[in-house]
C-alpha cells in the first residue's frame, strides 16, 4: 500500500500545482479588484472546487481517457509528474498555463513511449477546446458586460449597495467557479490513475456511498485546495491586474463567463438534457480555467475600451506558454518514462 500512495503522490503535486495555478483563476479578479480577501477566496475555493470534484468530476474524464489509457501505475505516476513538473515551471515564472494542455502532452508522451496510437478523435476534440474555451469566455464576458451595464443603468442602486452587492456576488459567482472546476478539471488531476485505482468502493458512516473513482477525486481535490492556500497568490495578481485592469463589477463578469464555459464542459446532466431535445451538446473536456479567464477579461476590455487599454504582450506571453506547455510535457513525460522503466526498473505500461 506504502507503494501506492507514492506512486499517487505525482497526482497529488499535479493537483497542487492546479490549485497553485488554474484554480487561482477562479478568484483571481475577486482579489486583485481587492474585492475580497485572498484568505476569504482560498477557503471558499477550496470547500467548492473539493465538492465539484467529488459530485461531478467523472464526466470530463471519460474523453481524457479515449485518449490513452495508462494502464500501469508507475506510468500513471510519471505522466502525472511530467504534467506536475511543467505546470509548477510556468507557474514560478508567473503565467496561468493550463494544466489540461499539461497532462494531454504528458499522455501522449506516454503513448509514444508505450507505442500506443493516439485517438486523433478525441486529440481534435480536445484540442479544439483549447481555441473554443478563451473565445467562448470572451463571447460571455463581452454580452455579459452590456446586460450587467444595462441592468445598472436602470436599477437606480446607490455606489455603496453597489459596492456590497457585487463583493456577495464575486463570492457566489466564485463559489460556482470552484465548484465548475472541480467537476471539470480533477480528471487531469487523477484522470490517468482511474485504470489503476488502488481504492475499493465505500460507504461513510452507512450514508454516503464513494466509488473507487470518487476517493480518487476527493484525494486529488484536497490537493488542489492545498494548492490553492499555499501558492495561488502570484498568479491572481497576474490574471486581476495585469491583462486589463479590471473594475469590482468587471471581475464580477469575468469570474461568471468563465465559470459557465467550465460548467458547460463538466456537466453531464446539461448534454443529457441537450440531446434529449434534439439540441447539439457540448463535449465533456477537462478545460483550462485559465484559458476560461484569459478569454473573459479579453471580452471584457474589447467591450470596454474596444481592446484599446489590453496589454497584448502580457496576453502574447501567456499564449506562448499555452503553445509550449504540451510541448515540454510530452517530452518530459517521454525522458521521465524513460528514467523510469530503465534506471527504478519500473514497468510504466502493461
Amino acid at each position: 500500500m506504502s507503494l501506492i500512495i507514492i506512486f499517487l503522490s505525482s497526482g497529488l503535486f499535479l493537483g497542487w500545482s492546479l490549485g497553485a495555478n488554474d484554480a487561482a483563476n477562479i478568484f483571481g479578479t475577486a482579489v486583485g479588484t481587492k474585492m475580497l480577501r485572498f484568505t476569504t477566496a482560498a477557503i471558499v475555493g477550496s470547500i467548492f472546487v473539493i465538492i465539484g470534484a467529488v459530485i461531478s468530476g467523472a464526466g470530463a474524464s471519460h474523453t481524457l481517457g479515449k485518449l490513452g489509457a495508462v494502464d500501469a501505475i508507475a506510468g500513471s505516476f510519471t505522466v502525472a509528474f511530467a504534467a506536475a513538473f511543467t505546470v509548477f515551471w510556468m507557474t514560478k515564472m508567473k503565467l496561468p498555463v493550463s494544466t489540461s494542455q499539461a497532462v494531454v502532452g504528458a499522455i501522449i508522451g506516454w503513448n509514444m513511449f508505450a507505442g500506443r496510437a493516439t485517438d486523433t478523435s478525441a486529440l481534435t476534440k480536445i484540442v479544439t477546446t483549447w481555441v473554443v474555451c478563451p473565445v467562448l469566455a470572451a463571447v460571455f464576458s463581452f454580452s455579459l458586460f452590456f446586460l450587467v451595464k444595462y441592468l445598472l443603468r436602470f436599477s437606480k442602486i446607490s455606489i455603496i449597495r453597489q459596492d456590497s452587492y457585487t463583493r456577495v456576488a464575486l463570492l457566489f459567482v466564485g463559489a460556482f467557479g470552484a465548484y465548475s472546476l472541480g467537476a471539470n478539471n480533477i480528471a487531469n488531476v487523477m484522470g490517468v490513475f482511474i485504470p489503476v485505482s488502488p481504492f475499493p468502493d465505500i460507504t461513510i458512516a452507512g450514508v454516503f456511498p464513494l466509488t473507487s473513482v470518487q476517493l480518487l477525486f476527493l484525494l486529488g481535490g484536497v490537493a488542489i485546495a492545498v494548492g490553492i492556500f499555499t501558492y495561488s497568490k502570484r498568479v491572481m495578481m497576474t490574471v486581476g491586474n495585469s491583462i486589463f485592469k479590471l473594475s469590482p463589477v468587471g471581475a464580477f463578469i469575468v469570474v461568471l463567463a468563465s465559470s459557465l464555459v467550465l460548467f458547460l464542459f463538466a456537466s453531464a446532466e446539461l448534454q443529457v438534457w441537450l440531446t434529449s431535445h434534439n439540441l447539439p451538446g457540448w463535449p465533456l473536456v477537462p478545460v483550462s480555467s485559465s484559458q476560461a479567464v484569459v478569454g473573459a477579461v479579453l471580452g471584457i476590455g474589447l467591450a470596454k475600451s474596444g481592446g484599446k487599454n489590453v496589454d497584448y504582450r502580457v496576453i502574447g506571453r501567456i499564449g506562448m506558454g499555452w503553445i509550449a506547455t504540451p510541448v515540454v510535457s510530452g517530452a518530459l513525460s517521454f525522458v521521465f518514462l524513460f528514467i523510469m522503466q530503465n534506471l527504478f526498473m519500473q514497468p510504466v505500461f502493461a
